[in-house]
């Protein structure tokens, strides 16, 4: 596996080793040693997720206040834009965000510690999205903070349509206001 820093510390882009031919392919979507050493610390996850979103479905940002989860997330079919925004008061990165494709075939994983808001936007026609936890789902704890907040200004691909927003997503938090880690 291959760790890629990105431009907010601990937030890493994973790059498995893929094995194909024209059978087909063979990748190690996780190994805990292998990401222990990543990350440079031992994570212990908790909780395997998979949603199914079609082309346009926005999800987020969202993140626990108490029980805060750190996810390793994946796209097994179709293509995301996924989003980490830091939302630790303390952190020389303090609201800001980093994007990345993660698709089918580029089999490319995004890491986020605990402290981030975290939001994912459908491209394709249909993506299934994979993440693992480290705490697990508390809804009681469960914070949104707007997908489309001026104060972060996300450049979220223009797929010409409007994202399509859950309830709970489209009435999301202003940055400013969010209540946020220290």
């Amino acid at each position: 596996m291959k760790a890629v820093k990105t431009a907010i510390p601990g937030v890493l882009t994973l790059e498995p080793k893929v094995f194909g031919d024209a059978r087909g392919f063979f990748l190690e979507s996780f190994n805990q040693r292998a990401f222990n050493e990543a990350v440079g610390e031992t994570i212990e996850f908790v909780q395997d997720n998979h949603s199914r979103s079609s082309k346009g479905v926005l999800r987020g940002l969202h993140y626990q206040l108490q029980k805060a989860q750190g996810k390793l997330v994946r796209v097994t079919r179709g293509v995301v834009f996924d989003v980490a925004v830091d939302i630790r008061r303390s952190s020389p990165t303090f609201g800001q965000w980093f994007g990345t494709e993660l698709s089918e075939t580029n089999h490319r994983q995004l890491w986020m510690p605990a402290g981030f808001a975290h939001g994912f936007f459908v491209l394709s026609d249909s993506a299934d999205f994979l993440y693992k936890t480290t705490e697990y789902y508390a809804p009681e704890h469960e914070r949104c903070i707007a997908w489309n907040d001026d104060d972060l200004n996300i450049d979220w691909p223009d797929i010409g349509t409007p994202p399509q927003l859950s309830k709970k997503d489209s009435e999301g938090t202003a940055f400013k206001d969010a209540s946020v880690f220290d």
